[in-house]
């Protein structure tokens, strides 16, 4: 907060100034269908811009919709959503595409972004492999989120951790994409993993 001086003459005293909140970037990442989508849009303090895409008979034939027979579109570029979690501090969240065709533009969704939320399916893991490759080639923070599915998860976290071969360091979680609760909180365990790394980095 910044104080300005009171344009009446004769006054002293001071006009307090709000700053705005501090931008932060962060990505939403995982496999086809996992709910980066429906992640972006439970939170998201504005309307959502999705790069939404309808499924053709070719595409389907290349992604598997076994686990996902309702879905009938698809992100091709990015999704985008705001939220402001306090007067500091405002996310902007960029979800990516989840196909390996689309990988290409994952470099320019995950430039300046401080951390990552990689989702993940627990009925197909295999798909999820890539993006927990990427953020620790790329050395950005992340939390891998298990996306409860009709409110369960088909393995016990600990085999999720050794399926995905991710370390002790890497925080995983279960949460619900529908829910904008469980959605915040997810993002803010990416936050305190981020703000946490920072630390280590600036310690002497």
């Amino acid at each position: 907060m910044v104080s300005v001086p009171s344009p009446n003459r004769g006054e002293h005293s001071v006009t307090p100034v709000e700053q705005p909140p501090l931008p932060v970037k962060m990505v939403i990442a995982g496999g086809f269908g996992v709910g980066k989508t429906t992640t972006v849009g439970a939170i998201s303090e504005i309307r959502p811009l999705t790069t939404e895409a309808a499924i053709t008979e070719v595409a389907a034939g290349v992604d598997d919709l076994t686990h996902t027979p309702g879905k009938t579109t698809t992100t091709v570029a990015m999704d985008f959503g705001v939220i402001t979690l306090d007067p500091t501090l405002k996310l902007y969240l960029f979800g990516t595409p989840g196909q390996d065709r689309f990988g290409f533009m994952w470099d320019d969704l995950v430039e300046g972004a401080l951390g990552g939320l990689v989702i993940v399916d627990t009925r197909r893991l295999d798909d999820c492999y890539a993006a927990v490759d990427y953020f620790e080639h790329k050395d950005v923070p992340f939390v891998v989120a298990v996306n409860a599915f009709d409110g369960a998860v088909e393995h016990d976290l600990d085999e999720v951790r050794w399926a995905l071969d991710i370390g002790e360091h890497v925080p995983l979680i279960v949460f619900d994409a529908r829910n904008t609760g469980s959605v915040r909180d997810a993002l803010l365990a990416v936050l305190e993993v981020a703000l946490s790394r920072a630390e280590a980095a600036a310690a002497p």
